[in-house]
């Protein structure tokens, strides 16, 4: 009797807990599905959301509701200005704002397709989209298909943790887009990169002839190139956890060197050959963590690559002028900098060093 008595009481608290559990398991899939289709004048947008997050957010109760025709239609409106509120897309120089069209009701998929268009004034260069369309799921993602010409050609899920993506489109448009974007961040890469310049400019601090010079920095450029290319098309790219810290000891290597090089053979150009190549996996690792058109990936490489080449040229030549300079007035004082200026370049790749091996999540 008594064993009797503790089943059923199991049964019973089995068939309560699962009827509490039933609202939170009707909608186990938190996603939405995004198509943006980009034509002459228009993006043409469809939106498939989950009746679970429409009702929520509605407060229509229960959410079967929607799947109701006349519902959806009642609803659509407010499912506009709900979508609307938390669905940007950008385009330069145009605002873009969404004419809405008939809902419909998926009934297989539990789900009410939205429909919408954005005219267009101009072929844009680019097109951002931005959206984290139900925050109060944490869970939720947004899978986002761009279609241009009926082709698809870009595949992205946006959630809170990464809300916007940007589209370059396949025209002389998008590709000065490319171009606008990714010179500038080559410049400022090799600017801000403390390590590359330090490294760069222990090449230069021993002076030489302007074809020396020049030898030195091609090397330097092509090994670089090299490098960065086959990282970013995915050829071969060995972990930063190794790339960074012979980052470090390229610069070690370079102070060194102008301190043990006295009068015997100029190995510059070889030095900065052979760490150009890792340097160029330091430059690909910035460059792949940005999310890169797959369409356009060469242009994003040749621009990336000639704005690192600009900011290095620029450095070079403002670098070598003064360094110039101060020899031209007094050979001593030239070669103090160097003993000095080396010294510097091997102390702080020393401690970049130690950092990147010992303390890869930064010492403080």
């Amino acid at each position: 009797m008594t064993r009797a008595f503790f089943v059923l009481r199991f049964v019973v608290l089995a068939a309560a807990v699962m009827a509490v559990a039933r609202p939170s398991s009707a909608h186990p899939i938190p996603f939405s599905y995004l198509d943006l289709h980009i034509e002459d004048g228009q993006i043409e947008g469809h939106l498939v959301a989950h009746i679970v997050d429409l009702s929520h957010e509605l407060n229509i109760e229960p959410p079967e509701r929607l799947l109701n025709s006349d519902v959806a239609i009642e609803q659509a409106e407010a499912m506009a200005a709900l979508v609307e509120r938390r669905l940007e897309l950008f385009a330069p120089g145009q605002a873009l704002s969404p004419d809405w069209l008939a809902p419909e009701v998926l009934l297989g998929r539990q789900a009410i397709r939205l429909n919408f268009r954005y005219r267009l004034e101009q072929m844009p260069g680019t097109v951002s989209i931005a959206t984290v369309l139900f925050p109060y799921d944490p869970r939720h993602q947004t899978f986002l298909n761009v279609y241009e010409g009926g082709d698809l050609r870009q595949q992205s899920i946006l959630d809170a943790e990464h809300p916007e993506v940007q589209y370059f489109l396949g025209t002389w448009q998008g590709t000065r887009a490319v171009v606008q974007k990714f010179l500038p961040v080559g410049v400022h890469h090799i600017i801000t990169g403390t390590d590359h310049l330090l490294f760069l400019f222990g090449l230069l601090l021993l002076g030489g002839s302007i074809r020396q010079l020049l030898t030195v920095i091609t090397a330097f450029t092509v090994a670089h190139s090299i490098t960065l290319s086959l990282s970013v098309l995915g050829v071969f790219s060995p972990p930063a956890n190794i790339v960074e810290p012979v980052i470090a000891l390229s610069v070690v290597w370079v102070g060194a060197d102008n301190l043990l090089v006295g009068s015997g053979r100029d190995m510059r150009a070889w030095i900065a050959f052979v760490f150009g190549l890792i340097h160029g996996f330091g430059f690909a690792g910035m460059l792949t963590a940005m999310e890169l058109p797959g369409r356009e990936i060469g242009w994003s490489l040749a621009s990336f690559n000639v704005g690192v080449e600009l900011g290095q040229i620029a450095v070079a030549v403002v670098a070598a002028s003064a360094l110039g300079l101060l020899r031209s007035r007094s050979q001593i004082a030239a070669r103090r900098l160097a003993v000095v200026g080396s010294i510097v370049v091997i102390v702080a790749g020393g401690f970049w060093f130690i950092e990147r091996v010992f303390f890869p999540f930064g010492i403080w």
